[in-house]
């Protein structure tokens, strides 16, 4: 009945291309199918649009032997078995889920499926998502299945972590979810079933974990500031050799396309109910201003020129999207001379097409930054920052990146 095995929408991003590369590698024809035809072109060229561990030479083998192809026209998701879908699921400027952008996305596709295809969901639903969808293919057509089959990579290790981690599958159907199996188990990892709306849930939980634990050692991390105590000399003593201490991660920048993201996807789940969630947003966002401000207690910000190292959302990645260092750029542009940037992983052409707050003579190499700075902070810890030589300058680092403490005053 079809052509291909797999089609991928929106194939190009940084969830949807691993997991190509990856099923196009265990044997299935795979399809890409991408409205952003640069990123088709590129990907197509055999070059990654991002940083991602151990995958462009498998994109290269995979173009080459003709088991992964990539496409902007639609017609090619009518060719395939499965049709995963990856399509984003923000959040408004009022923190409200944007629903009605994934609807938007699988109406427009809707045309171009038919009856016996499996359509697999691997974003990250607002719960009951699926059950909605599922609805309106029932009532509307064409008949297929819905199956929810999220992904759980990390950014950067997508390709790796597809082989590894184990994968949730859930389906409306007995078939769906033998279906979901076929798909994932080349992947030999372990399989775990649950009902729809626990698949979506179990995600969600995921991640605002994740979100909520980071949120606790930047409170740990400011109620130890504030006595001029460093936290991380508390954290050592807390964890080291210590199992009931082993997963309180140390302090940062909480930022991404995911966590917070995702934190209010919950509460709006919850009307609004989930204060635990809405706590760890004020801490994690309110970080970059708590660092401003203990700044201010020691230098002279007005008269300063101050240089930020790492515009990326997370250590050794080139993805800006959310990124905290932005927002610490903007709260101290309004204390400072003047503010510089740089990041070693991010291209300037991505940065200056992300946002239009960093003007290019602001995008300076590292050690220019350092150069021009009297005082450095370290945004995001790039491994790369630890070889700098900063000349003496002062360093903003609570990461502890540079293994000289985290205290900012």
């Amino acid at each position: 009945m079809f052509d291909r095995t797999v089609a991928v929408m929106g194939g190009c991003g940084h969830v949807g291309l691993p997991l190509a590369i990856g099923l196009a590698e265990v044997g299935f024809q795979t399809a890409i199918y991408d409205i952003d035809r640069e990123a088709c072109n590129t990907v197509r060229s055999g070059k990654m649009p991002f940083e991602e561990e151990h995958a462009e030479e498998v994109l290269k083998e995979q173009l080459a032997n003709g088991r992964l192809t990539v496409s902007s026209d639609p017609a090619v998701v009518s060719e395939a078995q499965f049709v995963i879908c990856v399509v984003g699921t923000p959040v408004d400027e009022f923190l409200n889920p944007m629903v009605h952008r994934f609807f938007q996305a699988i109406e427009a596709i809707r045309p171009n499926l038919r009856d016996g295809q499996v359509l697999v969901l691997r974003s990250t639903l607002f719960p009951e998502t699926s059950k909605k969808v599922h609805e309106l293919f029932q009532s509307r057509g064409p008949k297929i299945d819905v199956v929810v089959c999220p992904e759980r990579v990390a950014q950067g290790k997508g390709y790796v972590e597809i082989k590894t981690l184990p994968q949730i599958v859930a389906g409306f159907t007995e078939r769906g979810v033998k279906a979901a199996r076929f798909l994932f188990e080349p992947f030999g990892v372990e399989i775990v079933e649950v009902q729809p709306t626990e698949a979506e849930l179990a995600k969600l939980f995921n991640n605002v974990w994740r979100y909520i634990t980071f949120a606790v050692a930047n409170q740990f991390y400011t109620l130890a500031s504030d006595y001029g105590l460093d936290y991380h000399r508390i954290h050592h003593a807390l964890t080291h050799h210590y199992p009931r201490g082993g997963g309180l991660p140390r302090p940062g920048f909480t930022a991404g396309p995911c966590l917070f993201k995702d934190t209010m996807q919950l509460s709006a789940f919850s009307s609004n109910h989930f204060f635990l969630g809405h706590a760890a947003m004020l801490v994690n966002e309110g970080l970059p201003l708590y660092v401003v401000q203990q700044m201010a207690k020691k230098y002279d910000l007005a008269n300063m020129t101050v240089g930020i190292l790492g515009m990326a959302f997370k250590p050794d990645c080139d993805d800006v999207r959310d990124s905290l260092s932005f927002k610490l750029r903007k709260i101290l542009a309004t204390r400072c001379r003047s503010v510089l940037c740089s990041d070693h992983h991010v291209d300037p052409k991505v940065l200056f097409k992300a946002t239009a707050q960093v003007r290019q003579e602001e995008f300076l190499s590292a050690e220019d930054v350092i150069a021009k700075s009297d005082v450095v902070v370290i945004g995001v810890p790039h491994r790369e920052y630890k070889k700098l030589d900063f000349g003496g300058k002062p360093v903003v680092d609570i990461w502890n990146a540079l293994g000289r403490g985290g205290t900012v005053a």
